[in-house]
């Protein structure tokens, strides 16, 4: 009798350590799912790239992480900021929600903020009457366009309202922008573009390696 009950307790205790053991491992899964989600929610999200709108900077095919904590701490789906930190600014690369359908995701450069003077004449952009000297802009079509035909070449002045923000495409010829349908609502920017994690170029069907761990600018 003593041999059997010895038996049943050394068996007891291999399934207690093996509940405990799986216990710790869910435990664990749990803490890295809470952990994973906090991260996205809060600090920092992943976005690929899925047009060419900001070429050169972003190509199509990169993947990007984002800053969201830069601006503020938002309460997640409320989109509501309870902890406000700083506004975007000029030059900033935002990702934000398309004014024209929220359920999609944009990503341009910041040309204006709030009481700015935008105007755009033969292609050439001014902020508050002076000539933009960023580097980032390209022209890929030598064609000017009148304002009556559309505002891609010929814009404004408009001045931009508050809590407002007014983005341009890199590839200036080539992105649907606030020169088409107007201003960003700074309460729907999700964050700042930081750094590229990984890029492919489906074309080439291979990994652009000199672009991965760019900062971006």
């Amino acid at each position: 009798m003593k041999k059997n009950n010895s038996a049943k307790t050394d068996k007891e205790e291999v399934r207690t350590k093996k509940k405990s053991g799986l216990r710790e491992n869910i435990e664990a899964i749990l803490v890295a799912i809470v952990l994973a989600l906090f991260i996205r929610a809060f600090v920092i999200q992943a976005f690929k790239i899925p047009s060419g709108s900001m070429k050169q900077t972003l190509l199509i095919g990169d993947h990007i992480l984002v800053n969201k904590f830069i601006y503020g701490v938002k309460i997640p789906f409320l989109e509501t900021t309870i902890i406000p930190i700083k506004d975007p600014k000029c030059g900033d690369i935002i990702v934000f929600k398309f004014p024209e359908d929220p359920s999609k995701d944009f990503i341009k450069r910041v040309i204006g903020v709030a009481g700015d003077v935008i105007e755009v004449r033969d292609k050439k952009v001014y902020v508050n009457h002076t000539l933009l000297n960023y580097d980032y802009g390209i022209h890929t079509d030598p064609h000017i366009f009148p304002a009556v035909i559309q505002p891609r070449d010929n814009f404004g002045q408009v001045v931009v309202p508050e809590h407002s923000l007014f983005v341009m495409g890199d590839n200036r010829d080539q992105s649907y922008d606030s020169r088409f349908w107007g201003f960003v609502d700074v309460k729907d920017v999700k964050g700042k573009a930081l750094i590229i994690y990984w890029s492919w170029d489906k074309e080439d069907f291979g990994v652009r390696w000199n672009r991965i761990g760019q900062v971006l600018k």
